[in-house]
């Protein structure tokens, strides 16, 4: 199993055990792959997962840069044209080890 499948699992169970429901996992779009998708009460929430144990590769947090934050509002917004919704968000889950970091509310730059 790949280590990113392995941080995605911990994620969504993580995410289940705080009450969300998740409604995709890996939803491919042209510009990529949107890692979780879910429903946190009647809020519609796009999770990017991320994880690592090296401290040499540094914080996971760092990998998600410009390009990468370009890419998942692209496939957002491919997502909420064939499925619209007003009360949505983007929210980040670091996983180090056993520890789950959750970044709430998100926003782009």
């Amino acid at each position: 199993m790949r280590k990113g499948a392995e941080f995605e699992d911990f994620a969504v169970e993580y995410l289940r055990s705080i009450g969300y429901h998740i409604i995709h996992r890996n939803y491919r779009c042209k510009g990529g792959e949107l890692d979780i998708i879910a429903l946190d009460g009647n809020r519609l929430v796009f999770v990017e997962v991320k994880g690592g144990r090296a401290k040499e590769l540094g914080d996971p947090v760092e990998r998600i840069d410009r390009r990468k934050m370009k890419r998942l509002l692209s496939c957002i917004e491919e997502y909420l044209s064939k499925n619209p919704v007003e009360n949505y968000g983007f929210e980040v889950v670091v996983v180090r080890g056993p520890f789950v970091e959750h970044i709430r509310e998100v926003e782009f730059e």
